[in-house]
C-alpha cells in the first residue's frame, strides 16, 4: 500500500507593521563654535554618530529620520553639553541637569 500523501500547508509570515519615520531637523545657533554635535536617547547618547554641519551664518544643522516617540537630546558644543535653547520642552536627567525633549508624531 502506497504511503498517504498529504498536501503540504503553505505558512504565510505575518505582515510587518511598517514604522512611519519621520525626518527631523535639530538647528543650533553658534557662530564660534569649532564643532557641534547632537546626541540623544535615539543614538544612545554617542556625540560621534551625528556631528552636525555648519552654514556660513553660524547655524549648525543636522537632519536625522527617527522613528515616532519622544526622545531626549542635546548638543555638545566644543566639549561643553548644552540643552536646546530654541526648544522649551525639557526634563531633568539623572546627573542633576536638563535635556531637551523632541516628540516625533506617528
Amino acid at each position: 500500500m502506497a504511503p498517504k500523501k498529504i498536501a503540504a500547508k503553505k505558512t504565510v509570515a505575518p505582515k510587518k507593521e511598517t514604522v512611519k519615520r519621520r525626518r527631523i531637523e535639530f538647528v543650533f545657533e553658534a557662530p564660534e563654535a569649532h564643532e557641534v554635535c547632537l546626541a540623544g536617547t535615539f543614538n544612545d547618547w554617542s556625540f560621534k554618530k551625528h556631528r552636525m554641519n555648519k552654514n556660513g551664518n553660524g547655524l549648525w544643522r543636522k537632519s536625522v529620520i527617527l522613528p515616532s516617540g519622544v526622545y531626549e537630546y542635546k548638543f555638545l558644543v566644543d566639549g561643553r553639553w548644552t540643552e536646546d535653547p530654541a526648544n522649551e520642552r525639557r526634563c531633568l536627567n539623572s546627573f542633576g541637569s536638563v535635556n531637551s525633549i523632541v516628540h516625533v508624531p506617528e
